[in-house]
């Protein structure tokens, strides 16, 4: 699990043009290895950054970048070289505007659940609330992409799973750390919130995100198992450890304010995978695209974009991070679908599609050097804060 981090320095590009990307197959540690190499694509041809990891090496482990708080974004390279991981990729869509809600800052949290270091971060918001394209059909926000204790990557879903202990009986939980709570809802908030606001997590509804803020809110702080405080709007600043923060809505903001100052309180939560009894040491958001050798039905064929993509072979043994490069002679990208096959052409039996555009991004670390080095070309020009990512650790 990656911890707050001092000032480091900024990690290089590479080269003025792809072709001063590393040679194709350079190992960058035991059983991590780089290339690079052209897609052909209906739109034109792109350029792909792939980083392959066997994750059956005892030396290798993979893990969740992220700036140490789930409401904060640093670049790729930032959190790589804070984490001194040996490669790395951008994750999650995340919350990136807030122009629907006047007065209403984005939070930078990303969408899906998230695992660090085997403790559970976050849960998902509602659908109709995430940023990023359109999900494939039967797609959901609690789709992830991780790997379990037993060193194998899976595709699953987390869901989230708790409740609040009150006098008065058991509330159902809806949201841990998220920047959207389900209409009628309490969701809790913890020391690994962050400081940024939690108003956000009262705007829009279940199935629009523009829709406006509630006026139906309130807030109670928990600490020591008791009330501490209460207020009538979500406020912000950082979390203390020990204390929680339940948010209510609606309905949910109705139940919180039957409670006192000093009324006894637990707040209990888990996720829970719906296909693996495994624990995930890590696992981030984003949508499946391929699963058992087969493209989803319903992927995207029109939309040509710059892409990031997780996917894995070896029943889970090896692991594919993939990012196209974003330089203007390759900026058209692939389709969804054109991921897909690209993905398993390269022999993936199951792909992960992660955020894209800007946020695209893959850096390394060669052997003997102190930082990572960027080995696309970020679409924007220069790195994107983002606000989580894949690791790639080793112990040599």
């Amino acid at each position: 699990m990656v911890t707050a981090f001092g000032v480091l320095a900024g990690a290089s590009l590479t080269g003025a043009a792809p072709a001063g990307a590393a040679p194709a197959g350079r190992r960058l540690a035991p059983g991590v290895t780089y290339r690079d190499f052209d897609v052909p694509a209906a739109a034109g041809t792109a350029r792909a950054h792939l980083v392959t990891v066997d994750l059956a090496d005892p030396h290798v482990r993979v893990d969740l970048l992220y700036p140490g708080a789930v409401a904060a974004r640093a670049t790729v390279s930032r959190l790589a070289d804070s984490a001194g991981a040996v490669a790395g990729v951008n994750g999650d869509f995340f919350d990136i505007s807030e122009t629907q809600h006047p007065g209403v800052e984005a939070t930078g949290a990303p969408v899906g659940p998230a695992v660090a270091g085997g403790e559970m971060l976050k849960a998902a918001v509602p659908n109709g609330q995430r940023f990023g394209p359109a999900l494939p059909p039967g797609g959901s926000t609690r789709d992830v992409f991780g790997v379990g204790t037993d060193g194998r990557a899976r595709l699953d879903r987390l869901s989230l799973s708790g409740s609040v202990g009150t006098p008065a009986g058991r509330l159902p939980l809806k949201g841990l750390n998220q920047y959207a709570l389900p209409v009628d809802s309490v969701g809790a908030f913890t020391t690994r919130w962050g400081s940024a606001s939690r108003v956000r997590a009262v705007c829009g509804t279940d199935s629009r995100r523009s829709d406006p803020c509630s006026s139906d809110t309130y807030e109670v702080k928990v600490r020591g198992g008791r009330v501490v405080s209460a207020s009538d709007a979500p406020g912000s600043g950082t979390i203390p450890a020990g204390t929680t923060v339940l948010v209510g809505r609606e309905a949910g903001a109705q139940q919180l304010r039957e409670l006192s100052v000093g009324d006894p309180v637990d707040v209990n939560h888990t996720l829970v995978a719906s296909s693996s009894g495994v624990p995930y040491t890590f696992a981030i958001g984003g949508f499946p695209i391929l699963r058992d050798g087969a493209p989803l039905s319903g992927l995207d064929t029109a939309t040509s974009a710059v892409r990031t993509v997780a996917g894995f072979t070896d029943d889970g043994r090896r692991l594919l991070l993939l990012a196209l490069d974003g330089a203007a002679a390759y900026r058209t990208g692939l389709t969804v679908a054109e991921e897909a096959q690209t993905m398993r052409s390269l022999g993936a039996t199951d792909a992960f599609n992660l955020d894209g555009g800007g946020s695209t991004e893959l850096v390394t670390r060669d052997p003997g050097e102190t930082a990572v080095s960027v080995r696309n070309h970020p679409s924007g020009g220069a790195e994107r804060p983002v606000p989580n990512g894949i690791g790639v650790f080793s112990a040599q």
